[in-house]
């Protein structure tokens, strides 16, 4: 860095113009390193670091084929699937796919087909805010009597099998916002794929399972 403002010194450029171009520098060179650091919450000073909604939103708005996200919890959808749902609407061959966590509340004995129902009504018509439908699957153990036998609890976004975010944030405003989470955004195409197979495998052995279209 210092090496860096000598250099513009030595051409004349004046500080903010030497800023300018260090910054873009530093954008050039965060784009390009295979992994880093993704946070919700206070930042460190002296520390670059990048925020859980902006990763996520550029994933959703870079994306050209594929996105595939994972979720324990989701609130206020409309706005949570805002950017995503818009880029569904677009003219476009973008697949997405949607993992999502169906919990069963303490004492709630209703049926498992009750309690899947109403997800899938509540989603379609008060949480997904777009025209175009995403693919959404649950885990069929979570909402059982008696206890989830396995709650979907990855935190997860694929993007075009290229780009990888494991991140500890649900798709909550707290989680984007207010809360301290951490992940790792990781350009690695053969961690990205396998991933990506690893979900379809589960979908493929039907230990994901699609919620009703509602």
């Amino acid at each position: 860095m210092i090496e860096a403002l000598s250099g513009c010194a030595r051409a004349g450029a004046s500080g903010p113009l030497a800023a300018a171009w260090i910054k873009s520098l530093d954008r050039e060179s965060a784009a390009e390193v295979p992994a880093s650091l993704v946070w919700t919450g206070p930042a460190v000073t002296g520390l670059h670091s990048r925020s859980t909604m902006q990763v996520c939103r550029e994933l959703v708005r870079s994306a050209s084929e594929s996105i595939l996200i994972s979720t324990c919890a989701y609130f206020d959808g409309p706005e949570g699937f805002k950017t995503l749902a818009a880029r569904m609407d677009e003219p476009s061959r973008l697949r997405v796919t949607l993992l999502l966590n169906i919990e069963r509340e303490r004492f709630n004995t209703t049926s498992t087909e009750n309690l899947l129902s109403k997800f899938a009504d509540r989603f379609w018509n008060r949480g997904w805010p777009g025209k175009a439908r995403p693919t959404v699957y649950y885990d069929p153990g979570s909402p059982e009597p008696g206890g989830p036998q396995g709650v979907l609890h990855a935190k997860a976004v694929i993007c075009d099998n290229e780009r990888l975010l494991v991140t500890s944030a649900n798709l909550t405003q707290a989680a984007m916002n207010r809360n301290i989470e951490a992940g790792i955004l990781l350009r690695d195409r053969t961690i990205a794929q396998t991933a990506s197979i690893h979900f379809n495998g589960l979908i493929d052995r039907r230990l994901l399972r699609r919620i009703p279209d509602g």
